[in-house]
């Protein structure tokens, strides 16, 4: 549930542009790095060593994945030209990649990794860049239903991991660590309370590390061996690109992961503005952008340093909502302390010594959580029969393949290989099913016009018509044709003074994009328009406050908007505003 107002109030203690103490600073950042850098290390020990690589390059890997997550984490907080969101939003290795990444791996080595990984950055771009045209295939439904999916492809190679012990050493001796492991993680997340929860992976793995040297199968060998300032240069692979078919075949795996991340990061990006500011702000997309071209950004420098991709870490908002620091320094702090410990391969091989049922405990208790978070995002999204359906058979579907329950021996072999990857079957499924419901549902009627108010009678006559062949009542028919006068005079009131300057030639005239359609006993209107200043949704929300003593005519549109519409929805983007303006049928509507 959404924050109210007064709780933002009096949870915000530090807005981003606003500084805490540097003492203050640097301990929360301390505090924050503590929950994510085991993660970041051990997903690269677990891709690196279940594709069996060796210990030199889990080494390297593990220092190029702190260096870039750090760079990046400082990127995403100060926001340098198109990159970052301009708040805190940790940097780190994803569990998503685990199963593409040791298939990349695996099949082709360090060369075909770091193709994949760029080739998937060049799509992120793309996406953050038209992030308003994919709005509507992109959905947390098919985010959510692929987040589901990984947890199928990655816990067959986590279960092997309880079965990786030091030579000589007795199998219930695995399993004891990771019993302990996981009874810790869970007992901590599960009774503890308020941020303290948060530790709970720290402290299943330090237990699981203490059973283990009782056990005799924790490992010293290579930490004693580390020096204790430098960077593992030697174990770099170099930097090959393969672009044989066996990439052409792993990149639409690669691709649909960094979807989800994508999905995942526009989550954190909106979340993360929500507990930013004492007083609620409508989400500004141009931040959002941000911090999926800032992950496009960390996925190139993975893919040059041939390391696992990285994405943003959702305990990033959870913090800044238990602490109410929501200040760019802290972000700042929290990338320079990556970078340091990034020299420092003493840290590393402390988390590269832990045994790999423990890190095998640690990850199915993480991809375990990870599933859930799958489901709680299809869930919030809302539940209805078309999204039911697209869930339930695209997970399914997925699943079938993943295990070889479907019958793909008569498609050719490029299909058969793409289809063996459960998350790609059932990640297609769910982008196939969406847009195919996008193109064969309701159609919109749509019309486009120049951004100015001398449209409105071309606007109006388009309703009208809408209206008509909707079967709408005389009232709703109204109210509908005035939210659209009073939202196409506030678009066009936020876009004035934006043209040339004095004697300079007028440039093009900006365009406008209505569409309209019944859904439900509502009526939808969407306004596509050039970027403006302002905010409608922000605007309203200041005057529903209270009455200014000289109102300007801005505030009565505002006003009447309000009184017309259930909901008005503006999210801007990086060259285009998008309102969505809901209007409810009156009593006595026939519905379409």
């Amino acid at each position: 549930m959404d924050p109210s107002p007064s709780q933002v109030v009096d949870s915000v203690r530090y807005e981003p542009d606003e500084n805490p103490p540097r003492s203050l600073a640097m301990a929360l950042a301390l505090q924050f790095s503590a929950l994510v850098l085991g993660a970041i290390v051990l997903t690269v020990a677990i891709v690196f060593r279940a594709a069996g690589m060796d210990e030199g390059y889990v080494a390297w890997g593990a220092f190029a994945a702190l260096l870039i997550s750090g760079a990046v984490t400082i990127v995403q907080a100060l926001r340098v030209g198109p990159f970052g969101a301009g708040y805190i939003l940790c940097m780190g290795t994803s569990g998503a990649f685990i199963a593409v990444s040791v298939a990349a791996l695996q099949q082709g080595g360090a060369g075909l990794l770091a193709s994949l990984v760029i080739g998937s950055s060049v799509f992120q771009f793309i996406l953050a860049r038209r992030l308003s045209l994919l709005r509507r295939i992109l959905t947390p439904t098919v985010g959510g239903t692929v987040i589901m999916l990984i947890s199928v492809t990655v816990m067959p190679l986590l279960f092997d991991f309880l079965y990786d012990l030091p030579a000589g050493s007795p199998l219930i001796a695995g399993q004891i660590a990771a019993l302990v492991t996981l009874v810790v993680t869970f007992v901590v997340v599960l009774l503890a309370k308020g941020p303290v929860r948060l530790f709970g992976p720290i402290a299943g793995i330090i237990a699981g590390c203490i059973a283990s040297w009782f056990l005799g199968i924790l490992r010293f060998e290579a930490l004693l061996g580390a020096s204790w300032i430098g960077a593992p240069v030697a174990s770099w692979p170099g930097l090959s690109l393969d672009f044989g078919s066996t990439f052409w075949v792993l990149l639409p795996g690669f691709t649909l992961v960094t979807l989800v991340g994508a999905i995942e990061t526009i989550g954190d990006a909106v979340g993360i503005q929500r507990v930013s500011w004492r007083k609620p702000r409508a989400t500004d997309y141009r931040a959002v952008q941000g911090a999926v071209t800032a992950d496009g950004l960390g996925n190139l420098l993975s893919g040059l340093f041939s390391t696992v991709p990285n994405t943003t870490y959702s305990s990033s908002v959870s913090i800044t909502e238990v602490t109410g620091i929501a200040s760019r320094r802290v972000g700042v702090w929290i990338g320079a302390i990556f970078c340091v410990l990034a020299f420092l391969p003493k840290f590393t091989q402390v988390l590269l010594a832990i045994p790999q049922p423990v890190i095998g405990a640690y990850a199915i208790a993480l991809i375990s959580l990870l599933f859930m978070l799958g489901t709680r995002i299809v869930v919030q999204d809302g539940m209805d029969y078309r999204k039911a359906t697209i869930v339930g058979f695209s997970f399914w579907f997925g699943v079938g393949c993943q295990y070889g329950q479907l019958p793909l021996d008569g498609l050719p072999s490029v299909l058969q290989e793409l289809l063996s990857n459960g998350m790609t079957a059932g990640g297609m499924a769910a982008l196939g099913l969406t847009a195919f419901g996008e193109l064969a549902g309701r159609k919109r009627a749509r019309m486009r016009a120049p951004l100015a108010m001398e449209a409105l009678p071309r606007i109006q006559r388009f309703l009208e018509d809408f209206g008509r062949r909707g079967k709408l009542s005389e009232e709703t028919a109204h109210r509908v044709a005035l939210a659209a006068e009073e939202t196409l005079l506030l678009l066009v009131s936020n876009t004035e003074g934006d043209g040339a300057e004095d004697g300079a030639p007028d440039p093009a005239p900006r365009r406008l994009l209505l569409t309209a359609r019944r859904d439900g006993s509502s009526t939808e209107l969407e306004f596509l328009a050039a970027g403006g200043e302002g905010n409608i949704e922000d605007h309203m929300a200041v005057i529903g406050a209270q009455m200014a003593p000289d109102p300007v005519s801005d505030e009565f549109s505002l006003r009447i908007l309000g009184h017309l519409t259930a909901s008005v929805q503006h999210h801007k983007y990086a060259d285009t505003d998008v309102v969505t303006v809901r209007v409810a049928d009156s009593v006595g509507t026939v519905s379409a």
